[in-house]
């Protein structure tokens, strides 16, 4: 909206004629009144060419109670009034028309201003409305990615349930025989020692015809070689159980470098024969955890750090411990890891193998397990090369 007066203020001359009209006027009624006329605005002034004539007498225009302007003419006064009234109407014809166009145009300004403080509240409610919808939208987006993430962790979950199910059984399975050979094999040692106390009551050709020293000897070493392997049987399966925790599938407060030494006895006989591994396991105090989850988690590094390694390399696990975490590294001497491959290296199926070489879950499932552990998971690039993956788990 301008800023011009409303349509009920008190005009001036110029707003009702224009001076060429004003001009015209006067020449228009000289004729009439048989002298020159002047129009006076209302402080006595010539309005347009006309200048007041010599001995002329005013007619007052008024308007709204106050003189609007005057006409000035040396005349007959009668008639110089007579002629004032016409004139006055034309202007007061003049300001009623203005005074309704006024009103009109202020109607259509204020329709206006109307409408733009609608078109402003619109403007408002459609920014709100579409804030809320981005808002929304976002808020849909995280979550699907947190049902995506936390179908993914049920499946996980589900499958280490399995595995340890399965690791049950094995050991179940192995435990028993394992029992009854081992009792055996301490029985058959002592038949040994038996048998050999009755070389006095042999006849010594006899004795030495079916060799029985001999016999004896190799017995003895068959039974000690047979009671190693069953050791190493048990070991097997004692880590086996410690790396699935199949006897403690819930929350419990665990010696992670137990679990640890577990595990990496666990992949010592899946790694190539040109690979070291080396653990440098520091004190850690214990941590609640879901210790068959974590060993998931390491398993799957300790795999990706073989693979990066081939046939040939070194993998080292470094376990220790913080006033509030507990740190484990997994470092390799293999080609490390490429730029444009580490910003992806724990986004589900992301894989640099080949056909049938990895799935590209493994990190995402370490990943995943870390962070139900409130842990961070982060992988670098070791300035004397390879690759390095850290773990920090809260105490």
């Amino acid at each position: 909206m301008s800023g011009e007066a409303g349509f009920d203020r008190e005009f001036v001359l110029g707003e009702l004629i224009a001076a060429r009209d004003a001009d015209e006027l006067c020449t228009q009624l000289t004729p009439v009144l048989g002298a020159p006329v002047a129009l006076l605005d209302a402080a006595g002034a010539p309005f347009g060419a006309a200048a007041e004539p010599p001995g002329a007498i005013r007619a007052p225009l008024v308007l709204e109670l106050e003189p609007l302007a005057y006409l000035a003419c040396a005349c007959d006064a009668a008639a110089l009034k007579a002629a004032a009234r016409v004139v006055r109407w034309g202007l007061l014809s003049r300001a009623r028309f203005r005074m309704v166009s006024d009103l009109h145009l202020e109607a259509v300004r204020a329709d206006y201003a109307k409408l733009q403080q609608q078109n402003e509240a619109l403007r408002a409610s459609e920014a709100k409305y579409r804030e809320l919808a981005e808002a929304l939208d976002a808020k849909v987006k995280e979550q699907v990615r947190i049902i995506d993430e936390r179908q993914r962790q049920l499946y996980q979950a589900e499958r280490l349930a399995s595995i340890g199910q399965l690791a049950a059984g094995v050991a179940h399975e192995i435990n028993n025989p394992l029992g009854f050979v081992t009792s055996n094999l301490s029985s058959a040692e002592r038949y040994v020692a038996q048998l050999a106390a009755l070389r006095d009551y042999v006849p010594a050709e006899r004795w030495k015809a079916v060799d029985m020293d001999f016999v004896l000897a190799d017995f003895s070493e068959l039974i000690a070689d047979s009671q190693q392997g069953v050791t190493r049987i048990a070991r097997i399966v004692r880590d086996l159980k410690g790396f699935s925790s199949v006897d403690k599938p819930d929350v419990q407060l665990a010696n992670l470098n137990e679990h640890l030494e577990s595990l990496f006895a666990v992949i010592a006989g899946q790694k190539p024969a040109g690979v070291t591994l080396h653990s440098e396991l520091g004190p850690l105090p214990p941590l609640t955890c879901l210790p068959g989850h974590l060993n998931q988690a390491f398993l799957n590094m300790l795999q990706n750090a073989l693979q990066a390694v081939d046939q040939h390399g070194s993998v080292t696990l470094r376990s220790s411990a913080t006033d509030t975490h507990i740190v484990v590294q997994i470092d390799d001497d293999g080609p490390g890891i490429a730029a444009e491959v580490l910003p992806h290296i724990f986004d589900p199926f992301y894989t640099t193998r080949g056909v049938g070489g990895g799935t590209g879950l493994g990190l995402t499932v370490a990943r995943d397990i870390v962070l139900t552990h409130g842990g961070t998971i982060t992988a670098e690039n070791r300035p004397d090369g390879g690759a390095r993956f850290t773990v920090e788990l809260p105490l």
